[in-house]
């Protein structure tokens, strides 16, 4: 039938077939129409904020690493079976995250926050490849220290134990930490084209510091360890005759810290995650707008809505930096476990200095025994 504009049937019909195609051309109006039909509102937005993993567009299923994770591991695995040795995560820590972000940022088009977070990783990677090659990492058969003394562990004596450890954490989970930890570039080339915003120039201010800091730290442990154990072109300095004789480095950022190194590890990666949530707020994802907004959202109502959209921005984005954070507590602990065995004076060292965060000593580390470090 013919359309007829005096018909007010027809002009009904023709107003809803306007706004039905008008919806099938917004991208926005197709994503969400079959969502806000058939949930409440309040199911509606849990959606939006939780989206499953399943969903094409989620920033971590754009350009999927399953694939290269199983290579990896696979690897890992099969080379410590090899070679009976464990270290060969370690080998490629400083390899992997920086391989990652280089994808992304080749994927975006060297989209400029993505290509920022590639140089970023870049440094952190050449840098400490460089002191991980210098230490002998990379020589054949070996291996971090503390494995063969986790190995002794009553729960990881029994080959089946020891071989379940090595399946599940070294190989596998290690190595799906060391994507989550690069994954803020995937929200970040999810929101490519959009402009650099004062967080990421904040982010990569913070990202570089701790990798000064981190670099200088070990710098300081090498130059003592060199000097201590006499190596070719590190004299004795007799600043250092005290710690000689301790058997470790009280001075420098370890009269702050004892273990300033791992405390920049974490901040790199903790910073780095600042870049995604700038890519989903300058894409104007983010659960609000400015200061203004964020004041505005304080309170009641308000203030639990923006915590929980927030905390489920960092928790997808911030995921690997969490659990990071979370592995270096007991990597910490149980690297303490065993100086302090060898070293008797490490305890008196632990009662005044910071674990972590360089802070002011809590007194002066007591002068060594006459016995030495044991051997």
């Amino acid at each position: 039938m013919p359309f007829d504009g005096a018909n007010p049937d027809h002009v009904t019909a023709a107003m809803c077939a306007g706004a039905s195609s008008a919806r099938a051309r917004d991208p926005r109006a197709r994503r969400t129409a079959g969502t806000s039909r058939h949930l409440t509102p309040p199911r509606a937005r849990a959606w939006r904020l939780f989206p499953p993993p399943s969903l094409p567009h989620h920033p971590l299923t754009i350009t999927p690493p399953p694939d290269s994770l199983a290579g990896f591991a696979t690897w890992c695995l099969v080379a410590s079976w090899i070679t009976r040795t464990h270290s060969h995560v370690d080998r490629l820590w400083s390899v992997t995250p920086a391989a990652y972000a280089c994808v992304y940022a080749w994927r975006s088009a060297w989209d400029p926050r993505c290509a920022l977070m590639a140089l970023l990783t870049l440094a952190w990677g050449a840098r400490l490849t460089m002191n991980f090659a210098r230490k002998g990492g990379y020589r054949p058969y070996e291996q971090d220290y503390r494995w063969p003394v986790l190995q002794r562990h009553p729960m990881l004596r029994h080959p089946v134990a020891w071989q379940t450890f090595n399946v599940g954490f070294i190989a596998a989970y290690q190595n799906v930490l060391l994507w989550l930890i690069a994954s803020p570039s995937a929200f970040a080339y999810a929101n490519r084209g959009t402009p650099l915003c004062a967080w990421d120039f904040f982010a990569a201010a913070m990202v570089a510091a701790a990798l000064i800091l981190e670099a200088i730290a070990d710098e300081q442990q090498w130059a003592f360890q060199q000097s201590k154990h006499r190596a070719k072109g590190h004299r004795r300095r007799e600043e250092w005759a005290e710690d000689y004789t301790r058997g470790f480095r009280t001075s420098g950022l370890f009269r702050l810290s004892r273990h300033p190194n791992f405390f920049a590890e974490q901040c790199v990666w903790v910073f780095f995650h600042g870049f995604a949530l700038a890519a989903e707020r300058a894409s104007g994802t983010a659960p609000v707008s400015g200061w203004w907004g964020l004041v505005r959202s304080v309170g009641g109502f308000g203030g639990a809505c923006y915590a929980s959209s927030l905390a489920a921005r960092v928790g997808r984005s911030g995921l690997g930096a969490m659990l990071l954070v979370i592995l270096f507590q007991g990597s910490t602990a149980f690297t303490e476990s065993i100086t302090g065995g060898k070293y008797p004076e490490y305890a008196a060292y632990r009662r005044v200095t910071s674990r972590l965060v360089p802070w002011w000593p809590r007194g002066a580390v007591p002068p060594p025994a006459r016995g030495g470090p044991r051997t």
